[in-house]
């Protein structure tokens, strides 16, 4: 894979070539040279991308590929393809299979099957057998076999497992990661408990439910005084809370889902379940608040928690379809439109490239010359109409069938391979 990305504009703050538009040659996966007038050289395929941008290559923080156990949805083969056209050359899984992730044969299992593929796939393991909470899964021997990172997902860890999975993973690295919900005030919910709520009849999820676990995460992390991170982020008091939080200077980080940016609890008044999502989609108001936590640095991850379904538990009435959208493939266009095309590149650098790794403990790739290429590629202006026959996922449930969104990914460079272009 020899290849010249030309008129391109860097953007990896740190670097020399920061914010300049210049030609890279990448030669057998690695950065040759990074020139302003690159001339033509035999048996390289040049790509004029001009009014395009490059940076390292984005990386998701919470997708699901569903297995082992559900390959009909998605399979890692599929996913990896999705995440590739969505922009991402790194993934973190989900541990909620439905076989769980909770063993070093479950580990190796995935790692084995996803190794030198163009996105790298990274596991987070779970935090408690079965995901049932009650006995601390075996998370040592899942780092040692190379899970990074150890959750419950969407499921609530009751504070004494927390403070104890946080004083154990904290002896050899490892970050966990915790969801925010009090499910006693949440259970059985369908929409954001609000007018809408009270048009369509559905039950309602408080604000509250989701302020309350967090702020139970925030205050067990400033107990135990370890970095933990924070997911399921969807409210304007969430928002606040983080903010206060960090000025404190506890060690939280937090993500929230593309799609919670754009979409907001009115459109579920159609009662379609491609908007059915967990969290619910909030107000215009939350999302206004989520938005300035991004552009403040309050919130530190966008993610496409990318839960692809099937028809069977998706095409049903609202009450009993299952919750989630096949998204990894729109979370940039998402995010890209719901700030209207205006979001600052070095944000998008923060939250696609950066804090995702350093949370992690991962390196970071660096768009030098001699560096190995992991890079992706967009342009911020481009529009287009998105269409679901298009994408790679096996599962359409998306709601985003016919959307014009702002800004396209153009393509993806990792581990000597491309996509897209």
């Amino acid at each position: 894979m020899d290849i010249i990305l030309k008129s391109v504009r860097i953007i990896n703050p740190g670097t020399t070539h920061h914010q300049k538009t210049r030609d890279i040659i990448i030669v057998n996966g690695k950065i040759k040279s990074i020139t302003t007038n690159a001339g033509n050289e035999e048996g390289i395929k040049e790509l004029d991308l001009k009014g395009c941008y490059v940076m390292p290559g984005w990386f998701d923080m919470r997708a699901n590929f569903r297995e082992p156990g559900e390959e009909y949805k998605e399979d890692l083969g599929s996913g990896i393809k999705a995440a590739a056209a969505g922009g991402f050359t790194e993934v973190l899984l989900m541990p909620s299979t439905l076989y769980p992730i909770q063993s070093k044969s479950d580990t190796e299992f995935i790692l084995n099957k996803c190794r030198n593929s163009l996105v790298n796939v990274h596991v987070a393991g779970c935090l408690t057998t079965d995901r049932k909470g009650i006995d601390m899964a075996e998370l040592y021997e899942m780092y040692v076999s190379g899970a990074i990172a150890f959750t419950d997902d969407k499921k609530v860890n009751d504070p004494g497992m927390l403070v104890r999975a946080l004083q154990y993973s904290n002896t050899f690295g490892a970050r966990i990661i915790s969801y925010a919900d009090e499910p006693s005030l949440s259970n059985n919910y369908l929409i954001n408990e609000s007018p809408s709520s009270v048009r369509t009849g559905m039950k309602g999820c408080p604000a509250v439910a989701e302020e309350i676990g967090l702020n139970r995460i925030i205050r067990i992390a400033e107990y135990t005084g370890i970095p933990v991170h924070i997911s399921g982020i969807s409210t304007a008091g969430s928002v606040v809370q983080i903010r206060n939080a960090k000025s404190k200077g506890i060690k939280i980080t937090a993500e929230v889902n593309a799609h919670n940016l754009m979409l907001d609890e009115t459109l579920v008044e159609s009662f379609d379940s491609k908007y059915k999502v967990k969290p619910v989609l909030r107000s215009r108001t939350d999302i206004q608040a989520l938005k300035k936590g991004i552009t403040d640095g309050v919130i530190d991850c966008v993610c496409s928690d990318h839960s692809p379904q099937d028809i069977e538990v998706k095409n049903c009435e609202y009450d009993y379809a299952a919750h989630g959208i096949s998204s990894i493939e729109t979370t940039f266009a998402t995010l890209s439109t719901a700030f209207k095309g205006q979001l600052d590149a070095e944000i998008l650098f923060n939250i696609f490239s950066g804090n995702p790794r350093k949370i992690l403990g991962l390196e970071m790739p660096s768009i030098n010359e001699a560096e190995t290429a992991n890079m992706t590629v967009y342009h911020p202006d481009k529009t287009y109409i998105f269409s679901e026959k298009e994408m790679f996922s096996k599962s359409n449930n998306t709601p985003f069938h016919g959307t014009e969104f702002i800004g396209k990914v153009i393509g993806v460079v990792n581990n000597n391979k491309l996509s897209g272009f």
